[in-house]
């Protein structure tokens, strides 16, 4: 759930000492460790040995020391030193019996392995003590047109918007079977040249193709996405099909439950046709099956970790597709990529039968091609089934309409101010302008709300307590990359982080959330470019709601997006401003040509 602009790394203890030595044979002896860890073969030596620099090895050097007590405790005063303190040698020596204890309560913890699937009781939430979160439910009304016709060239069809293809649907000019079989050629003509589909899931998409048929019949209507394909991010479990979390350790993995998001899909009446390709364990585009493209340009990737959803979306291979952030995996492909992505308050849809890699930073959202799709889909994923701690339900009073008199808007101007003037990003505000709306330049203040990058420490620390049987099993060693920059380093690094440091953090963390309501309570809607500055780092961490959309084109070509985030619940303004940006441009109705035919 990581986007390729998210900037998270992993910063390993290079300099922490431990004493090894070669063995003879085919193992490698290290002084001062557990028999039952001694020999480790040759190919995974430095693993291992980085494995044992993390900052609690010397646990096991006091538990069974074969050091002097002199050494152990400049071992402790050299280590603490990576934790930015300073013990004198008495208070060192006070350690070593406590710091003894502890290792034996960690071999006690690890005679099992936690599954992923193991809740983290302590939830984030980023309401603030005494906010009011509003639970008055409205009947929504969707704009369905009534003469919606089916196109004489059927390559258009592939990118009808969710209303038009309902608009078929009720009026039975196609039926869901007919247009299910239809996305699913596409995928099948289209899908391995993005490398976006890890599984078709035909057979679960024609029976409830069927069904959806079989219930119009009855007059039976569940919405404007009944009878609709769509595709699902592969870290979402559908019960009968493999839930690969785009890594090799997982590739085989069925779960035997279906996701809240499956399950509320399913209720809508939509069909699910794929399960999409995602960076392996939700970090950048490239998974055990190749490197998902970009649509725009096959020699590009599309950008992660949404990555299969985004591609799938704008190259009309489905009207919309699902995805998830923790750090840019909604907006980083849907940028790259062009497409419409909304990334909702979190909390705000419920995590359930979803692979985790942050408790209190992963958020599920849709990829669509418009705003007003990503509203429909939203406002049957939102809510909770009480198997997720974070997740709650809120209104969500979406009309699509807006007062361009009273909308307070905004655009951050420290963010601009490098921008050249003939830049799409300047053509955003000045059609809001002619819109009727009074933009305000604003300078956002990030630096002085956000200086210290807590997002790193928080979302390495979870990541790996999430995969902790992944390196304690050693079959990180099957994960497509294994440079220093991605997951089982980071996994390995994030050891290092103190409980009381992570704690901290977190509460930082509240501060800033304080500090971001504070400020966004003056605006309902800020226009900042999707990767200036810290606000992708910030608002993730406070949870505040964005849409990332197509503005136009840069001078190679690409897709340019812009941001609009809105305040904490209110995802149905800034929704309702992108619509109406979209209805007065067309930027978000260009489609790839090698996938227009």
């Amino acid at each position: 759930m990581l986007g390729e602009g998210s900037g998270v790394r992993a910063i390993i203890g290079e300099g922490l000492w431990v004493r090894a030595m070669l063995g003879e044979g085919s193992g490698v002896r290290a002084s001062g460790f557990p028999n039952s860890l001694i020999f480790i073969h040759k190919s995974r030596f430095m693993k291992r040995i980085l494995f044992w620099l993390s900052a609690f090895s010397f646990h096991a050097a006091i538990a069974q020391n074969p050091l002097s007590k002199s050494d152990s405790i400049r071992q402790v005063m050299q280590t603490v030193k990576w934790y930015d303190l300073d013990f004198t040698e008495a208070e060192a020596d006070s350690m070593l019996g406590t710091l003894s204890n502890y290792y034996n309560l960690y071999q006690g913890m690890h005679k099992y392995y936690p599954s992923n699937d193991i809740p983290y009781p302590l939830a984030f939430s980023p309401a603030l003590p005494g906010m009011n979160v509003s639970h008055k439910k409205d009947k929504l009304f969707w704009d369905i047109p009534a003469t919606t016709v089916l196109p004489a060239n059927r390559n258009e069809l592939a990118y009808y918007s969710i209303p038009q293809l309902a608009s078929l649907i009720i009026q039975k000019k196609i039926s869901s079977v007919e247009l299910t079989t239809y996305y699913l050629e596409r995928l099948k003509k289209w899908g391995d040249t993005l490398h976006c589909v890890i599984t078709l899931t035909e057979d679960l998409a024609m029976q409830e193709a069927r069904q959806a048929d079989a219930e119009l019949k009855k007059g039976i209507y569940r919405g404007p996405l009944h009878g609709i394909p769509y595709g699902l991010k592969d870290l979402f479990a559908v019960k009968g099909y493999k839930t690969t979390w785009g890594s090799t350790p997982y590739k085989d993995q069925t779960i035997n439950t279906n996701s809240y998001v499956y399950t509320q899909l399913k209720a809508a009446g939509a069909v699910l046709c794929a399960k999409l390709s995602m960076g392996a364990l939700a970090n950048n585009n490239k998974w055990f099956g190749g490197e998902t493209k970009n649509p725009w340009n096959l020699t590009q990737g599309s950008s992660g970790s949404s990555a299969g959803s985004a591609a799938a979306t704008v190259a009309g291979l489905l009207p919309f597709t699902i995805g998830t952030e923790t750090l840019g995996s909604i907006v980083s492909p849907s940028t790259r990529c062009g497409a419409t992505g909304l990334r909702p308050t979190f909390g705000t849809i419920s995590r359930y039968g979803a692979m985790v890699l942050s408790w209190s930073l992963d958020k599920a959202g849709p990829i669509c091609r418009s705003a007003e799709d990503a509203a429909i889909v939203y406002a049957y994923l939102h809510g909770t089934d009480g198997n997720d701690p974070s997740a709650i339900y809120h209104t969500f009073n979406y009309t699509g309409k807006t007062d361009w008199k009273k909308l307070r808007i905004a655009y951050a101007e420290n963010y601009f101010k490098n921008i050249k003037t003939d830049a799409p990003e300047w053509n955003v505000i000045n059609t809001y302008r002619s819109l009727g709306a009074n933009v305000k330049a604003v300078n956002f203040p990030d630096s002085a709300m956000y200086p210290v990058n807590l997002v790193s420490i928080i979302l390495n620390a979870e990541s790996a307590a999430a995969f902790d049987e992944l390196t304690r099993s050693n079959r990180d060693d099957l994960i497509e990359r294994q440079d220093k920059n991605f997951w089982p380093n980071s996994f390995r690094a994030a050891r290092t982080i103190p409980a009381v440091e992570y704690i901290n953090a977190n509460r930082y963390r509240f501060l800033l959330c304080q500090q971001m309501n504070e400020w966004m309570k003056n605006y309902d809607v800020l226009i900042v470019p999707s990767f200036a500055g810290r606000q992708l780092s910030m608002t993730n961490l406070t949870g505040h709601p964005v849409v990332v959309m197509p503005i136009g084109f840069n001078a190679a070509g690409s897709p340019v997006s812009i941001t609009l985030l809105g305040n904490l619940y209110d995802e149905a303004t800034i929704l309702a401003a992108a619509k109406g940006f979209q209805d007065k441009t067309d930027f978000n109705k260009k489609h790839p040509p090698l996938f227009s035919n």
